[in-house]
């Protein structure tokens, strides 16, 4: 079942909207699973929450279980676009104002303002970043073990 370049994981549909389905990813270690896991302190359950936009399916509804996938090669551009761009951007503020002006409080203060812009053009561009960064999904209800 697992593809090579995709990251897969199991969830439930918990709402349908439109063309936006919300889905319920239960991540769970090893011991999670185990039957004597209330006697021990170690087991690990996680669950999140992911939004996908217009599923290949449109027979999914409410209650399905189903497989999300993701590509893996989108999480570096993902880090990049949100830690590493942000970063480079404040450090070099950060020194370019430092230089011209030698007062670290206006420096730090233009430094971290400086991100406003930055994030207000990933707002304005969120339409095609969440068609870039978009899950896939399939149905498992029609499947044996």
């Amino acid at each position: 079942m697992k593809q090579t370049g995709y990251i897969e994981h199991q969830g439930v549909v918990t709402q349908v909207v439109g063309n936006t389905l919300s889905v319920n990813l239960i991540n769970t270690s090893s011991c999670a699973s185990c039957h004597v896991k209330s006697f021990c302190n170690v087991s690990d359950v996680d669950n999140k929450k992911v939004e996908l936009l217009s599923p290949s399916d449109k027979n999914i509804k409410k209650g399905d279980e189903v497989i999300v996938h993701y590509k893996k090669n989108l999480g570096p551009l993902a880090l990049f676009l949100g830690y590493l761009v942000p970063f480079f951007i404040v450090i070099a503020t950060l020194i370019l104002t430092l230089a011209i002006s030698h007062n670290e409080a206006f420096s730090g203060l233009v430094s971290l303002f400086v991100l406003i812009p930055y994030y207000g053009i990933l707002f304005f561009f969120r339409n095609n970043l969440k068609t870039k960064f978009a899950f896939t999904i399939k149905s498992i209800k029609h499947q044996t073990a």
